[in-house]
């Protein structure tokens, strides 16, 4: 894992979010920013955060922390977005697994990101030390970010089921960060 890496994914998934923002009519609309908000969240901001934190130390620590906030901010913006447009367009909210999977994934990031805040903040962390913690924040974070991820593929599969290039390039580069932000173990990076 590399550092340019790291800066490179949140600058993709942004990239990628507004190309999935203008399925499937090509226009930018409000709906837009809900696609674009979620990769940012998810992949960008998230999944740098975890990457940063497999470095080590007290500066990529506090780092991870706020790509986490960030990501975690922008998917409640994102699911502003989704929430106020199936109430403009009259449809119900959380009826896809799509739907619950992001509905999901926004709880788990607000608990894993407020407990690692309370608790392994590394200035003022109640239990910084504790391992039992910082275990279940890894794995629940590794889990928050991977269910993040399949739910941006199953949003992208909804509106853009006709162009299989579009498909691919979400999951080619997706299958490439597993190893580095979802497995761990990996080496750290340098």
């Amino acid at each position: 894992m590399t550092k340019p890496l790291i800066i490179a994914t949140p600058i993709l998934a942004a990239a990628f979010g507004y190309l999935a923002g203008l399925q499937p009519t090509g226009e930018w609309r409000w709906f837009s920013w809900h696609p674009f908000l979620m990769v940012l969240a998810f992949v960008g901001f998230m999944g740098s955060g975890a990457m940063i934190k497999k470095m080590g130390g007290y500066t990529n620590t506090k780092v991870h922390g706020i790509l986490g906030s960030l990501g975690t901010m922008c998917a409640l913006g994102g699911f502003y977005v989704i929430y106020s447009n199936k109430n403009e367009l009259g449809k119900d909210h959380f009826t896809t697994p799509h739907g619950k999977a992001g509905l999901l994934c926004l709880i788990g990031s607000i608990m894993v990101g407020s407990a690692g805040g309370v608790f392994l903040h590394p200035d003022f962390g109640m239990d910084k030390t504790n391992k039992t913690i910082r275990k279940v924040h890894s794995w629940a974070s590794r889990f928050v970010i991977g269910l993040g991820w399949l739910a941006c593929f199953s949003g992208l599969r909804t509106i853009a089921a006709n162009d299989p290039k579009m498909l691919a390039g979400y999951v080619i580069p997706m299958l490439c960060l597993v190893p580095q932000v979802l497995v761990p173990g990996m080496t750290k990076a340098k």
